[in-house]
Formats: structure tokens, C-alpha cells, sequence
């Protein structure tokens, strides 16, 4: 957990992070997930339940798990594990996974969402903006946790394969992190939104494009990013919460 007493940047309450972001009126408000709009990180999340009730094979299960130990270990990038956590889905059938991320969202996830992020994105869609998803996390996932934000599915950009007579494939189609989130906007047609939410160094590239950024219950790395730029960070009433316990 960060110590938020000993980096110098300037944080928002809650209503002023509200304020701010409302009264800028944004014709387009991009928000990463995991970390931004609820706690946790939903796709090793998934990745971790998938073993666990057997939806993923021995095989898949320990080949994934010795990717990610890889990863932690600095020797696999983020790019690479972000697109295999999808990957090794190949051979499943897509029905399959779509039920098995709305009962993992369920459970595991919904219960973790930041409410006042919940109210702004339903506040800034019912002003009239223009508000995208964009995450790492696979699409089955984000694609089910975005119903309780009312953001459809052409207006996520997230981590996914190509599916062929309903059944997985290992064939990427895109992966969003660091600089490919800011890329994936770009070819969505959007180079500069107006807003930008984002809670780690991977969502740096994009905040950048933004008249406005907002960093959203920053990692350590992203709130050096934050002091070193001037950005005013804001924690979730949760995170706060968490943090005085």
C-alpha cells in the first residue's frame, strides 16, 4: 500500500474531484478499470479463479502460472503476460467464458466498486459525454463488469483474441497497456480526449493525452509520475478507509 504521507502531490476530496470533473463538462472521458473503478485486479483475478474451478486445464493452469512467476521476476514484460492471460483461453468456447466472467464479476468483483466512480461515469454519460473503457484485463471480464457502468461493448478496448466458430483462439487482436492504451484510442479516433482516469504506470501514456488528467488511486509509480507533473490525484473513500485501518 502506498504511504500517502510521504510524496508530496496534491490529492482532491471527494467533492472536489467530483466538481472538477463535472464542471469541465468532457466531451469524451476515458476510464481504465482495474484499480480506477473498483480495488483489485480483475484479470489476475480471473486468471487465479479460472485454476481454482477447473476451467482452465493442468496444463494451461501451470504454463500460465509459470508466465506470471516469469513476470514478476522482471522476465516477462507486460505486454507478453497481458496478451497470454487471454491466450490460454484458446480451445474454450466463448459462451463458456462470457458465463463464467459474469459469475466471477459477481462474486468477486461488483462488491469492490468505487460508488462515487460508479456515480460519475453515470453522471458524465447522462451530460452527454462521449466515455470509453480501456483495459489489459481480457474482455470477457471488463466487457461484463462494464454493464454496471452502462458502457457497451463498441466502447471498450481491452484485451482480446480473435473467436472462430465460437471457440477461442490464441490469435491477439489487441492488447492495451502503457503506450498501446494511448494507441488503441487513437485508432478508436480518439488522439486527444478531454479525460483521462487511470490508476497506474501503464495508464501513463494515455493521461498524457488528455486535457485533463485525473490519476485515480495512484500506485506508487504513477503518483511520482503525479508529483513530478503536477497532477492532483484523488483516493477512492474506500482506499481511505483501508488506509487508516
Amino acid at each position: 500500500m502506498t504511504d500517502l504521507s510521504t510524496v508530496h502531490v496534491a490529492r482532491y476530496s471527494r467533492a472536489e474531484f467530483t466538481e472538477t470533473v463535472l464542471s469541465a463538462r468532457p466531451r469524451t472521458a476515458i476510464f481504465d478499470c482495474d484499480g480506477t473503478l473498483w480495488s483489485g485486479d480483475a484479470g489476475m483475478g480471473f486468471m487465479t479463479w479460472s485454476m481454482d474451478v477447473g476451467l482452465l486445464s493442468r496444463n494451461s493452469s501451470d504454463w500460465i502460472d509459470s508466465r506470471h512467476r516469469l513476470y514478476r521476476q522482471g522476465e516477462v514484460s507486460e505486454l507478453e503476460i497481458c496478451g497470454e492471460m487471454v491466450q490460454v483461453y484458446a480451445g474454450l468456447r466463448e459462451e463458456e467464458l462470457r458465463r463464467a466472467a459474469a459469475e466471477f464479476f459477481r462474486t468477486h468483483i461488483e462488491s469492490h466498486i468505487f460508488p462515487e466512480m460508479q456515480d460519475l461515469v453515470a453522471r458524465l454519460k447522462a451530460e452527454g459525454a462521449d466515455v470509453w473503457a480501456v483495459s489489459s484485463t481480457n474482455n470477457w471480464v471488463i466487457e461484463e463488469g462494464m454493464r454496471r457502468f452502462s458502457i457497451h461493448a463498441d466502447h471498450i478496448l481491452s484485451a482480446r483474441v480473435k473467436v472462430s466458430g465460437g471457440l477461442v483462439t490464441s490469435e491477439l487482436i489487441d492488447v492495451p497497456t502503457d503506450e498501446y492504451k494511448a494507441e488503441a484510442l487513437k485508432r478508436s479516433g480518439i488522439p486527444a480526449p478531454d479525460a483521462v482516469f487511470g490508476n497506474s504506470i501503464h495508464d501513463a501514456a494515455m493521461l498524457e493525452l488528455a486535457g485533463q488528467p485525473f490519476p485515480v488511486n495512484p500506485t506508487p509509480g504513477l503518483l511520482d509520475i503525479s508529483a513530478r507533473l503536477g497532477w492532483t490525484v484523488y483516493y477512492p473513500q474506500a482506499v481511505l478507509t483501508d488506509h487508516i485501518k
